[in-house]
This record gives C-alpha cells, sequence and structure tokens, in this order.
C-alpha cells in the first residue's frame, strides 16, 4: 500500500474524521472511549485526544479484560500507557465472559457484548461522561448487514451501526469514526506512528463475524470493486429512513427486529 503523505492525510482522512466528529461531539462533552488496543480504537483514542483537546471535550479511556485467551493482560497494559501517552485518564476491568455465557445460554460474543455495554454504562456514570465512543467504522456497517442477512432479518437489521443510540439516561453512544474504512484508520495510524494490538480470535475463521471479514467481503471486493462501501452506504441510508418519524396515524417510528436468535445477534457495537 502506497505511503501516505501529509497533504494526502489532510485532505481525504482527517477531514472524515472531523466531519463525523464535529455532528457528534459538542464542546464540553465528558467522553469515555472504549479502547480494546486495536486499531480501531487506537486511532478513535489518538483522533479524540488530539481533535477533543482544542474544544474542551474531555476523554478518558475505559479497557475490558474478557479473559478468554492468554495474553489479554498486555492488550491492558498497552492501553494504559497508550491513555497516560495521550495524557487521558483509563481503568482496566475485568468481564466473566464465560460465566455470563453459561447463565444465558449464548455464545461468548453476545455475551462479551453485553457485559461491554453494560460495563460502559456503569462507568459513565460513575465519571460524568455523558458520551461513550466507540471504533465502529465503515467496514463495519458493511460487515453488519452481511450477518443480517446471512442470520435472518426484516428491514430493521438492515440498518447497521446507528452513528449514535442511547445506552443509559443521560448517556449516549456516539461512532465517531463510522465515515473511515478500515484502510483509512490503518493509514491514519502509519501516519501517526502509532502501533496497536491483534487479537488473534480475530483470525478465527468460526466467528461468522470473522469469515464474512476474511472470506466473503474479500470476494465480494474482487467481483465488484467497491462493495463495501456501497453496502455501508445502504445501511446508514436505511438507518437513516427507519429512525424518521413514520407517516403512519400516531407517528410512531416504525420498528423491526431480526429474525436471528438472540443468543446469535450480531453486535451493532
Amino acid at each position: 500500500m502506497r505511503k501516505m503523505g501529509k497533504g494526502s492525510f489532510h485532505a481525504r482522512v482527517w477531514p472524515k474524521l472531523v466531519g463525523r466528529g464535529s455532528a457528534l461531539l459538542q464542546e464540553g462533552d465528558r467522553v469515555l472511549v472504549a479502547v480494546s488496543g486495536g486499531a480501531d480504537s487506537v486511532c478513535l483514542l489518538d483522533f479524540l485526544s488530539r481533535w477533543g483537546e482544542r474544544r474542551r471535550v474531555r476523554i478518558r479511556a475505559a479497557h475490558f479484560d474478557h479473559g478468554l485467551r492468554a495474553g489479554s493482560s498486555k492488550d491492558a497494559a498497552f492501553t494504559l500507557a497508550l491513555a497516560r501517552r495521550l495524557g487521558a485518564e483509563a481503568e482496566v476491568v475485568k468481564l466473566p465472559v464465560r460465566a455470563r455465557a453459561a447463565r444465558d445460554r449464548s455464545g461468548v460474543e453476545a455475551a462479551g457484548r453485553a457485559l461491554r455495554y453494560e460495563a460502559l454504562a456503569r462507568l459513565a456514570r460513575k465519571h460524568g461522561c455523558n458520551k461513550v465512543a466507540t471504533g465502529h467504522h465503515a467496514d463495519d456497517q458493511a460487515e453488519t448487514l452481511l450477518l443480517h442477512l446471512l442470520r435472518g432479518t426484516n428491514p430493521a437489521g438492515l440498518a447497521g451501526v446507528p452513528e449514535r443510540r442511547g445506552l443509559a439516561p443521560g448517556v449516549e453512544v456516539v461512532r465517531p469514526l463510522l465515515s473511515a474504512t478500515r484502510a483509512d484508520i490503518r493509514e491514519y495510524l502509519r501516519y501517526r506512528k502509532l502501533a496497536w494490538r491483534e487479537d488473534p480470535t480475530n483470525r478465527s475463521e468460526k466467528y461468522l463475524r470473522n469469515w464474512v471479514r476474511r472470506r466473503l467481503l474479500p470476494l465480494l471486493e474482487r467481483k465488484a470493486p467497491g462493495t463495501a462501501g456501497r453496502l455501508a452506504t445502504l445501511a446508514a441510508g436505511l438507518g437513516a429512513a427507519l429512525r424518521a418519524p413514520s407517516t403512519r396515524a400516531g407517528g410512531a417510528p416504525a420498528r423491526a427486529r431480526s429474525t436471528a436468535r438472540r443468543r446469535r445477534a450480531p453486535r451493532d457495537a
């Protein structure tokens, strides 16, 4: 991949991040950033630390140790060091993912997601944060749409990842990277000379999302270049349409839900 120059970075990637960030964050916001140590969340924390400082947006980081693999403590140490270098407060929370999965008779992915959002809501209230930021990007939109199709869904399931949603009273989840692609994020990290952690479980194709990311989406891109971007645009457009007030009597927004079993429901975050 070509090396990104300063001009290219400021002309192409930085405006995407600033545009979305300006729409989702206001001066005085206190933002809790979910940081796994992976490329997406490292980009998010670095961007919000740099951009937010100029706009009096206060940042703190949260890292979650799921206890599912050896080496997870190194991810935690990496995240704490990164936050310290960026001048952000950070903390690590251990999550009982296996116990939750057994209790709910669900997969570890669904259990981990539920626990993360419960913990994010709890930490946001504890520290007085009114926003929680996650590192979802445009490729996640495409993957999520395909996952919903494969598992069975209706129109609401095609809406992808919302750019914002309520999490708890007075706390909102926002996704400042949704305009950026995975390639944009990697170029940002190279430009900023930032390292990140790779989760080896992301290479395991026993998880359907990984198979979609590693096999299905690349195949579609080879056959029809630009597929991921078109799917992301479709998901965002459907989401906006479904969240708009309905013209039916009473004006209540139309609602629909995935037909997939709850235990296999794909994440929206």
